[in-house]
């Protein structure tokens, strides 16, 4: 078994992530099994507590795991499907060394961050190591952050607890480019690496975050530096698209680097599909527009798995998909078709999606966007939050329940159409108590979801505590809603669409979290392909 560690420095957002997401494409398209790990040096047990304007997107695993959102680029990137065990947190690593101590597992000793908490973490990346040939470690925040240090200390004893031969260490950092000079600076990656061989480590290889190409000067100068090979000096340029990553870090030679370093068999890596689906992005035949309404528009990492899901179905359709982004506070006003209508004269929407979020603000806004696309024939596709805003808008409009409203919103609703879950009714806490991870659905023989993913049976990833009330289910089908997917169970509705719509489509669950760049999910290729069809 092999490991790579992937550490940073300098500034955080240098696309670590991406590399290690890049290299993990790179060894499995040369035959390995490869696992992702990351680790996040917050006190948090998982991210599901934090603000998307804190930690961006809340990504949702099969198995329930609410992680960090580098997860669903390891997904997409390789093509597998994660665990909750491969985010590892500070708060998991405390939990279950205090947990052990109070069981009586350390009895007699002193309970220390070396070795009991170094030791924690040695244990986990090995117990995850044990299921693949590789297994990449990328370790969150910067070199010389406090919180990382017991976790910079634990991979660096990892070398001398399963030999030097089966660990690598990759280094990310940034060169900044000082226009006014005209140079790139090596200093602040020479800092960094000073400060990551401080700790006791010593890189094997740089991947040097770049605007411009590196020269070979500027090689020799950092390999001299820094202590490494002229070879091992890997120039990661910025790219046109996260997915040219593979291809350009493959060019460098960083594959092959890494095989020959890891003293592992070697062979033509077959990157022809991803090659021709990067070449489908670049270069698309079409284009087409899609609004997007939310609260977090500022931010486009709360909503990272919508635009690379929007993103695939695009370049299966050789179409270049323009996201608009649209606030969901400025439809709450009357004037909130005026508004929608000068984007579709100005082409800035041809299908509308609204995704998942909480809490009340924007809410009126989502739903009369809802109301916009129903009315007016518009490609629509409602996330979570977006199916419940769909089911309100129907059930006020359509079948005149005047103040049909979530619980979530008005406790006090005439129409609670939206409803918590019957077992979220007494839950108090907060942190991992969601209806998450994957559930199944049964849809309807000849509907357009049964269509779309020629299926009876589906599995889709869930987060929420609300769902479409059942004692409502009969009249929003009366009144020609179709609840066109269905829990096992009968109880609770999972799927929604108009068939007098062009497309008109809303899901419970999280489909985003499971498209992938060659297998675009179906919910997305089918409003990409509504959108093109104007």
């Amino acid at each position: 078994m092999k490991y790579i560690f992937v550490t940073g420095g300098v500034v955080s957002s240098l696309g670590k992530g991406i590399t290690a997401s890049s290299l993990g494409r790179l060894l499995k398209a040369r035959g390995f099994n490869v696992n992702m790990v990351k680790i996040d040096p917050y006190l948090q047990i998982d991210a599901g507590t934090m603000s998307p304007y804190e930690h961006g997107e809340v990504f949702v695993t099969d198995d329930g795991g609410e992680t960090d959102l580098d997860l669903g680029n390891y997904e997409r990137f390789i093509d597998i499907s994660l665990k909750a065990k491969n985010n590892i947190t500070t708060g998991k690593i405390y939990w279950n060394v205090l947990s052990k101590e109070r069981k009586g597992d350390y009895l007699g000793k002193t309970v220390q961050v070396i070795p009991h908490i170094t030791n924690e973490i040695k244990e986990w990346i090995k117990e995850l190591g044990s299921e693949s040939d590789i297994t990449i470690v990328e370790i969150g925040g910067t070199v010389g952050d406090i919180e990382s240090l017991p976790f910079l200390e634990a991979i660096r004893q990892f070398k001398k607890d399963v030999g030097k031969e089966n660990v690598l260490y990759i280094h990310v950092s940034l060169l900044p480019y000082i226009r006014s000079a005209g140079e790139l600076k090596t200093k602040p990656t020479q800092h960094s690496v000073k400060e990551l061989k401080g700790i006791g480590i010593q890189p094997d290889i740089l991947v040097c975050r770049t605007e411009i190409p590196i020269n070979e000067k500027l090689r020799e100068k950092l390999a001299l530096f820094c202590d490494v090979e002229k070879e091992a000096v890997i120039e990661g340029k910025d790219a046109k698209t996260i997915y040219e990553v593979p291809l350009n870090l493959e060019k460098e030679g960083l594959g092959a680097l890494v095989i020959k370093k890891l003293n592992l068999r070697d062979s033509a890596p077959n990157l022809s599909e991803w090659r021709a689906n990067v070449d489908r992005i670049i270069n698309p035949l079409n284009s087409v527009s899609i609004g997007v309404v939310g609260k977090y528009v500022e931010l486009k990492d709360a909503y990272a798995s919508i635009l690379e899901a929007l993103g695939h179905a695009g370049a299966k359709n050789d179409t270049k998909v323009n996201v608009t982004w649209i606030n969901a506070e400025e439809l709450e006003n009357k004037n909130y078709r005026e508004i929608l209508d000068k984007m579709r004269e100005d082409e800035k929407i041809d299908g509308i999606l609204v995704p998942g979020g909480f809490g009340d603000r924007g809410i009126d806004g989502k739903i009369n966007a809802v109301c916009y696309a129903r009315e007016n024939n518009i490609p629509f596709l409602g996330i979570c939050l977006g199916m419940q805003c769909a089911v309100i808008e129907f059930s006020r409009n359509v079948c005149g329940l005047n103040g049909a409203d979530s619980t979530e919103f008005n406790e006090k609703t005439e129409h609670p159409v939206i409803d918590y879950i019957p077992e979220q009714r007494d839950v108090t806490e907060k942190g991992g108590t969601m209806r998450l991870g994957a559930y199944t659905a049964f849809l309807e023989n000849g509907s357009l979801v049964n269509t779309l993913y020629n299926s009876i049976e589906v599995s889709e990833r869930h987060r929420h505590r609300y769902e479409v009330n059942p004692e409502y289910h009969e009249i929003l089908r009366k009144n020609g809603l179709k609840i066109s997917g269905i829990s096992p169970d009968g109880k609770l509705a999972e799927f929604v669409e108009l068939e007098s719509h062009k497309y008109f489509i809303a899901t419970q669950g999280h489909p985003e979290f499971k498209s992938r760049p060659n297998n675009p999910h179906p919910l997305f290729n089918g409003l990409i392909k509504a959108s093109l069809k104007k």
